[in-house]
């Protein structure tokens, strides 16, 4: 199994310990995680992700839930 390539939010600070989303492309899927929970990992489509980024810019995350 190949190594997963996570990519960091442009949003995080810098350095270790800053807590924050990473992205990586998994085929056929994203995986997302958030970086002081590396172990869950969440594998969702392009359009879901993309609606879901669009809801979050229009409305902020007010209302959404695991």
């Amino acid at each position: 199994m190949s190594e997963i390539g996570w990519q960091k939010s442009s949003y995080s600070g810098s350095g270790d310990g800053t807590n924050c989303l990473e992205l990586a492309r998994t085929h056929p899927t994203l995986a997302l995680r958030e970086s002081d929970t590396p172990t869950v990992v969440l594998h969702t489509h392009r359009p879901q992700l993309a609606a879901l980024l669009r809801h979050i810019k229009a409305h902020g995350s007010h209302g959404i839930t695991a």
